[in-house]
């Protein structure tokens, strides 16, 4: 264990210290636990990996990336899964289109997906203590907040997570919080006390493993480089691994409608690898496009192996693609991603 005690000494838990003329900071973040009573009777993302089996039945709180991708995932596995989340749509703060095709593919899959709820009242179905190795805990006792009461063999928290920034000595060494509660730096990566730097996850910009990477060889160059290098935070693109899949670059078509005037081009289908196999999977294509540049501010791609389509259309979008760029691209057939390439006219546009 260490901690900062001035901008430049490390003092670690041993009452060693060490010195350096920079300190990166690195320390990432944890899954967050809702204030609730009985709490400690659910489990967190980190605890999954180490269950000794797979429980019959599981409730998952939450409503994020985390939280659906452990649905689909556990689903998959057979374990009978049900969802709370307190908003009106899982993925919030994701395209509004894509959001409603994957819930509806979870609860297709057999997903108890129910929204607008929470737990009200949580503990031992058994009546008993609690026992304080969360690997160990039995049933849990569930009453819904609109007034449903279950027994889960286990409860999965995925409400979020939260930045390891206690008892770091950070107050002692001048490095300041951000508004998010990580910790706060500029372009560089740069902390308040010019000789710390911090990168990933502990700064609450963009929590990606590779955003934390290319951060890391961004200070790398800015520091013992001598070629001062700015991170570049826009247009990253990313997937969320639920079935199917939703790869997504740049803005939602919500983001986009409140900067100006758009057109949304879409193609929602049924692949041809799953409708011979008597699959009713379907699968979504979309553009945004800003009606004034025609440049491609958002693409949105739900469907299996999106993430693979995703990282090629990044290319394109993160190079200021036009739609008539993409219009210009010949299709290859039969895949599911020509639909990028052959949609001419938009669906709608505001």
């Amino acid at each position: 264990r260490a901690k900062l005690k001035d901008p430049h000494t490390v003092l670690l838990a041993d009452g060693a210290e060490k010195s350096a003329k920079h300190i990166l900071l690195a320390q990432g973040g944890r899954p967050a636990r809702p204030d609730i009573p009985n709490a400690d009777l659910g489990i967190v993302s980190d605890d999954i990996f180490n269950l000794p089996k797979l429980p019959k039945s599981l409730l998952i709180v939450g409503g994020g990336y985390i939280a659906c991708e452990f649905a689909c995932i556990l689903n998959g596995l057979g374990v009978e899964v049900t969802q709370y989340y307190r908003g009106e749509q899982i993925l919030r703060g994701f395209d509004g289109e894509a959001r409603g095709l994957i819930a509806d593919s979870m609860r297709a899959r057999g997903v108890d997906l129910r929204l607008g709820t929470d737990i009200a009242e949580m503990s031992p179905a058994g009546g008993g203590a609690a026992s304080a190795d969360p690997l160990s805990k039995g049933p849990v006792r569930v009453r819904s907040k609109d007034g449903v009461e279950r027994v889960f063999d286990r409860v999965l928290f995925a409400t979020g997570r939260t930045p390891n920034v206690e008892d770091m000595g950070l107050e002692e060494a001048g490095v300041g919080i951000g508004p998010r509660g990580g910790v706060a730096v500029d372009d560089y990566s740069q902390t308040a006390a010019p000789s710390v730097y911090a990168i990933g996850d502990v700064t609450r910009r963009i929590e990606l493993t590779p955003v934390a990477i290319r951060e890391g060889m961004a200070f790398v160059d800015t520091v013992f480089g001598g070629r001062p290098t700015r991170i570049d935070h826009q247009l990253v693109p990313s997937a969320v691994f639920t079935r199917p899949e939703y790869g997504f670059v740049g803005l939602s078509e919500e983001e986009a409608r409140a900067e100006g005037p758009i057109e949304v081009y879409a193609s929602s289908f049924r692949p041809m690898r799953t409708a011979f196999a008597g699959r009713d999977d379907a699968a979504l294509m979309k553009l945004v496009v800003c009606a004034r540049t025609r440049r491609v501010t958002g693409c949105h791609i739900v469907a299996p192996e999106a993430g693979e389509m995703i990282q090629l259309a990044g290319v394109a979008v993160k190079m200021g693609a036009t739609k008539e760029d993409f219009d210009r691209v010949c299709a290859v057939h039969p895949t599911m991603s020509e639909e990028l390439v052959t949609m001419r006219e938009p669906v709608r546009a505001s």
